[in-house]
């Protein structure tokens, strides 16, 4: 039977050697050596040290004070990306920061709990999986396609969104052409709207008519 000790250098090393953002049991019992019946026991003692973190059922992370929730959710559930709600915030497009983290995907929706984190998938056809690239080491829908998402989903009853609140100052309105052209064509109404303010911020639309869509 392999013995550990919680602070032996060497464990400390095999983990970070692997420098991957979250370890299922089954890498972690090929990591340690142990047999089953000693792993989960080894797992609660390292979880207890903080050298691992329990994210969910059978997923943990390694040194959980470098956790970076939205890269784990982007792995454990692929393919995906991130958009909507969260990407409209990270992009400061959207000044609300949401409480759940939202992804794109072409599996079935769903809904995961990561740590403290509430994660959020929506199902996408495959024909609208596009125009989202690798940023910070996680995909990520560029800005238009994360407004377009948005709206085919307000479309279709699932979101909401309230367009003069949005920040497109820099939005692209060449490119949301291009990409719409992708999309169903009844979400052209909304895609007219979003394109009146482009080049604007909230602030600049103070004196405007308000205009909300959406549930």
């Amino acid at each position: 039977m392999v013995r550990l000790r919680l602070n032996d250098p060497e464990l400390v090393n095999k983990l970070m050697d692997f420098n991957k953002s979250y370890f299922t049991v089954a890498d972690l019992q090929k990591i340690l050596g142990l047999e089953k019946e000693t792993l989960y026991v080894t797992l609660s003692r390292l979880t207890k040290s903080g050298i691992l973190k329990r994210l969910r059922k059978n997923v943990y992370k390694a040194f959980p004070e470098n956790c970076d929730e939205e890269k784990i959710a982007n792995e454990l559930y692929y393919p995906s990306y991130l958009s909507f709600e969260k990407a409209l915030s990270n992009f400061g497009i959207l000044s609300q920061i949401p409480l759940t983290v939202t992804f794109a995907t072409t599996r079935p929706s769903n809904k995961l709990k990561i740590a403290n984190t509430e994660i959020e998938y929506s199902h996408l056809n495959p024909d609208l999986f596009f125009g989202y690239e690798l940023k910070d080491g996680k995909y990520t829908a560029v800005p238009e396609k994360a407004i377009l998402d948005q709206l085919y989903m307000v479309s279709k009853g699932f979101r909401s969104i309230n367009i003069e609140e949005l920040d497109l100052r820099d939005i692209k309105e060449d490119k949301i052409n291009e990409y719409a052209k992708r999309f169903p064509s009844y979400i052209k109404p909304l895609v007219n709207q979003v394109k009146k303010y482009i080049g604007t911020t909230p602030v600049t639309n103070e004196n405007k008519e308000r205009i909300r869509w959406g549930k």
